[in-house]
């Protein structure tokens, strides 16, 4: 098994009860003061996380302001993301369609390793982002 397995199954229990709690806030909160306190809590968390490595003597954080500004650009992503997700979830999208709209970014990424990072295309993987960009045209009804 490969020793990353265990952070991908962990990372994918997180952003499936991320959804499902974002689907339970949308009716109660408006779509930026939602936003803000997902991404405000979610920082704070890593927060802990940070004081965590520093205090128990396992510091190991790089820095370059390369790393610093594509994480921003990450950060910008996952604000107007969740903002969009509480939108969607406002206006009646369900959340069952939640799993084609993050097929739909998987393609993405899948496409993005092809042509940046020159990972291999085997025809599973084509046969993949096919399938998630139909899914997502799938939702429109």
């Amino acid at each position: 098994m490969a020793p990353w397995f265990w952070y991908a199954v962990v990372a994918a229990v997180l952003y499936g009860a991320h959804q499902v709690f974002t689907r339970l806030a949308s009716d109660g909160i408006g779509d930026g003061l939602g936003g803000f306190v997902v991404e405000g809590t979610a920082a704070l968390t890593i927060l802990v996380y940070l004081a965590f490595l520093w205090l128990s003597g396992r510091w190991e954080q790089k820095f370059t302001m390369v790393g610093f500004n594509y994480s921003a650009l990450t950060g910008v992503c996952v604000g107007a993301g969740t903002v969009a997700f509480f939108l969607l979830f406002q206006r009646g999208g369900p959340l069952s369609a939640v799993p084609a709209i993050l097929a739909g970014g998987a393609a993405i990424m899948a496409i993005a390793g092809v042509f940046f990072f020159n990972e291999s295309l085997s025809w599973q993987r084509s046969l993949g982002i096919i399938l998630a960009i139909t899914g997502l045209f799938l939702l429109r009804r």
